[in-house]
């Protein structure tokens, strides 16, 4: 047979059992671009990859925020990357800085920050600090399955609790409730709010959107349980995707409200850098009838484009479609008793406590 016979195969990029991206695709910092090819020899199936985690020694853990259109000026992540392998989800490009890429490797290749308490004590004691609310969960969620074993954001907490410090948390996963006698006495201070995203109540949409997240049902109860613990819970529907979950919206916010929630918010998707291929490929491949439908209601919201950070217009969008998903959101706040989350925490109790080695004065 002629060479010229031989013809390398392109794949198509692998759809494996759960995880949420569809392939492996190459941080925009890269020079070279890597394809899969099959000459036709190899019979042999890869295994689907592993979880690995390694660890970022920081010398800092606050962030601190200058966006306007950000609740908080403060925030703390003490993961990079999601276990949870959300397919929407608008972090993954903050994995290219690493040389990793924002597809497989942001959910596949973690890295954790095991100094983040000490780090944290740290800045909170540091003469020049000023207390403001701190915001956790701002980029990948703090109760992703690796915290389980770690426990980092559980350390993180006790540091808080210890400086009476206000901290608001945003997470999707059902292991928060963990730490329920951590977060019940700071509420009981107005130290702590609680965030619950929930995307959809379909628990097979669930299940291909949110591959390693806990299913809708224990995110529901992990709100009740919060509630029930006196802790102010906020439900957050999203990202609303329209043509997707959208008409979930006030079914959201109704069993929310049942399990305990006091306040609602919903951010249309955003769809920064690498994150719009990635979430194309995701619609051709379980959504094939539907994406083009989903791809052009997303770019009428965004003024023709997959994705427009312009500051103020990012979280909801603009034109038709954006508004009345806004106008949805308002009516079902009133319907189902539910306010405007706020960051409306006590920052005057912060103290920080006795460090190792410090002399008793005589008068407080």
């Amino acid at each position: 047979m002629p060479s010229s016979a031989l013809t390398d195969i392109q794949l198509p990029a692998p759809v494996l059992k759960g995880r949420g991206a569809i392939g492996a695709a190459d941080n925009r910092y890269e020079r070279l671009s890597r394809v899969a090819l099959d000459d036709g020899w190899s019979q042999e199936e890869q295994p689907p990859p592993q979880t690995e985690v390694s660890f970022d020694h920081s010398k800092s853990i606050i962030v601190q925020q200058t966006a306007l259109d950000l609740p908080f000026s403060q925030s703390l992540n003490v993961y990079r990357g999601c276990e949870h392998g959300c397919a929407y989800c608008f972090a993954r490009p903050t994995h290219a800085y690493w040389g990793l890429a924002p597809g497989l490797d942001f959910e596949t290749k973690l890295i954790a920050k095991p100094d983040a308490p000490r780090l944290l004590a740290e800045a909170l004691r540091h003469k020049k600090y000023k207390v403001a609310p701190l915001a956790i969960g701002t980029n990948t969620d703090p109760y992703q399955p690796i915290e389980r074993g770690l426990g980092l954001t559980r350390q993180v907490l006790e540091v808080l609790r210890d400086f009476q410090h206000p901290v608001g948390i945003t997470t999707k996963a059902a292991l928060i409730t963990r730490d329920l006698d951590i977060l019940a006495p700071m509420a009981a201070q107005n130290l702590v709010r609680v965030a619950i995203s929930v995307t959809t109540l379909d628990r097979d949409l669930a299940r291909l959107l949110e591959p390693r997240a806990p299913t809708p049902a224990r995110r529901l109860e992990a709100i009740r349980l919060l509630s029930d613990a006196g802790i102010p819970v906020a439900v957050f529907a999203s990202p609303m995707i329209p043509g997707l979950n959208d008409h979930e919206l006030e079914a959201i916010l109704e069993a929310a409200a049942q399990a305990g929630a006091q306040s609602a918010s919903a951010i249309l998707i955003r769809l920064p850098m690498e994150v719009a291929p990635l979430m194309e490929a995701w619609l051709r491949e379980h959504r094939p009838q539907r994406a083009e439908r989903v791809l052009s209601l997303i770019r009428q919201c965004r003024e023709g484009q997959l994705y427009k950070a312009k500051p103020g217009e990012r979280f909801r969008g603009t034109g038709p479609v954006a508004e009345m998903i806004g106008q949805r959101l308002r009516l079902a706040r009133t319907r189902f008793g539910l306010s405007v989350p706020a960051w409306e925490l006590d920052c005057t109790r912060f103290k920080p406590p006795p460090a190792p080695g410090d002399q008793f004065t005589l008068f407080s």
